[in-house]
């Protein structure tokens, strides 16, 4: 009996969860409401099964985002920087920590990461005012632990850092076919 009940209780509360809709009328007041918005609103977005639709945080848990908001993580590659680089995105991906990747490409970067580790060694890691030079996976872990962050992604999240793919060349058709 108790198992129908709590069942029930479950299934109420996934039909209650309501699309929620916020935008600015001309006049400029904010409204919230669970109707969409006329079509002269501004600033319009639109919140789902108590999330906030923004787009700097996605549907990142609450977690991360405030260890985010308090130690945001950088991680610190080269072109050359091959299997160390590699397994350093693989873990803060594995993790679902959200990173920014600075490749080092201009003297500035170079100046910054000096700065920062001593002299110019990647991959090196920044979690707020923390750095550690190299790859370890258990320092790595260590930082992350640290600032927040959780020690595995949630599920069905998707990498959040790293340098995008690179494009694969398009085939135009002025090669001549070979036999």
């Amino acid at each position: 009996m108790r198992f129908l009940l709590v069942l029930c209780l479950a299934l109420l509360s996934a039909v209650v969860s309501a699309q929620t809709y916020r935008w600015v009328d001309p006049s400029g007041r904010t409204i919230i409401s669970d109707t969409p918005p006329p079509g002269k609103a501004k600033e319009v977005s639109r919140t789902g099964n108590g999330q906030a639709a923004t787009a700097d945080d996605g549907d990142l848990p609450f977690a991360v985002r405030k260890a985010r908001e308090n130690f945001p993580v950088t991680l610190f590659t080269a072109a050359d920087c091959t299997t160390d680089c590699q397994q350093a995105r693989d873990l803060l991906n594995s993790r679902g920590v959200p990173f920014t990747e600075k490749m080092l490409q201009k003297a500035e970067d170079a100046t910054e990461l000096k700065a920062l580790v001593g002299d110019v060694f990647v991959p090196s890691l920044k979690v707020g005012n923390q750095s550690f030079r190299g790859f370890q996976a258990t320092a790595y872990h260590n930082l992350l632990d640290l600032a927040g962050y959780p020690k595995t992604a949630a599920y069905g999240s998707k990498p959040s850092g790293g340098l995008p793919p690179a494009a694969e060349p398009k085939d135009t058709g002025d090669t001549p076919a070979t036999n």
